[in-house]
């Protein structure tokens, strides 16, 4: 039976059809979730990434890669809603806790390649900064991370790589302490009851069970240097594939900045690949 003329056809080496890389259009960028509990590493994870491929000290329209946080879009608190967050009784692990939509047509708008504004949010008072955001221009590879970034069906089908940074449930208690104690201004009382009464439940019956739609598995996150490196590799073939699609001459990253450039690679690495989806 003779293809049809709407099937991709093959242009080429690097996985390249059509004008796309890896089935991802030309104009869009590489989408990649990173998803994880509280305090598994997930926002370190997307910085030793971003560090690696050199973008940290971009400026942010320069970048080729970007990092964005789930967090941005928790939904404004009604005042009773504020009233429980004050109290510590107000759970912010649960779906309903996040704008779905907006993060959905966000990220719609991402993929896109337009320029969007990311609202800034301020743990302390658990709300939006009020005129404040993050604007993101278009780039090759944009990283989304959040404990519930694999929840919801539609924001999940939109990803091209999902991650999952797997840290045991002590090292994260270990961690959320003193990061919500220092940096948030809560204290240990009100920080305990809430991992016990909503933040862990919420992580057992949300988050976790998206662990299976990952197609790479980080155990210990950022720690895991050789998982890292491995995703930056995948990340940087992608951005020079690209470069050569759009006729921008191929980068040879030198061995200051390549993270595997003489190493030797171990035969059993510390990471889960799943099958693509």
């Amino acid at each position: 039976m003779a293809a049809s003329s709407s099937e991709p056809k093959t242009n080429g080496p690097n996985g390249r059809y059509n004008g796309r890389i890896n089935g991802v259009e030309g104009k869009s960028p590489f989408l990649i979730g990173v998803a994880g509990g509280t305090a598994s590493g997930k926002s370190t994870v997307c910085k030793r990434i971003m560090e690696k491929l050199g973008q940290v000290d971009v400026e942010n329209a320069q970048r080729q890669v970007v990092s964005i946080s789930q967090d941005s879009f928790y939904r404004e608190l009604t005042p009773s809603d504020k009233a429980k967050a004050d109290r510590g009784q107000y759970n912010f692990d649960h779906p309903d806790a996040f704008n779905e939509d907006l993060i959905f047509q966000t990220l719609k708008d991402i993929l896109a390649g337009k320029k969007c504004d990311i609202p800034v949010y301020d743990y302390r008072t658990n709300s939006r900064c009020e005129g404040q955001f993050i604007t993101i221009y278009p780039a090759d590879v944009v990283l989304f991370e959040g404990i519930l970034v694999f929840y919801f069906p539609e924001i999940r089908d939109l990803f091209h790589m999902k991650l999952f940074v797997d840290t045991d449930s002590d090292t994260r208690l270990a961690r959320r302490v003193p990061r919500d104690i220092n940096e948030r201004g809560r204290d240990l009382e009100q920080v305990l009851n809430q991992y016990m009464n909503y933040v862990k439940p919420a992580f057992e019956e949300f988050c976790l069970p998206t662990k299976k739609f990952a197609d790479v598995i980080i155990p210990r996150g950022a720690d895991n240097t050789v998982a890292i490196d491995l995703i930056v590799q995948h990340i940087r073939e992608f951005v020079v594939n690209r470069k050569q699609v759009r006729g921008e001459g191929q980068i040879t990253p030198s061995p200051a900045t390549s993270p595997v450039h003489g190493a030797r690679r171990p035969n059993t690495p510390d990471v889960y690949f799943k099958r693509p989806h």
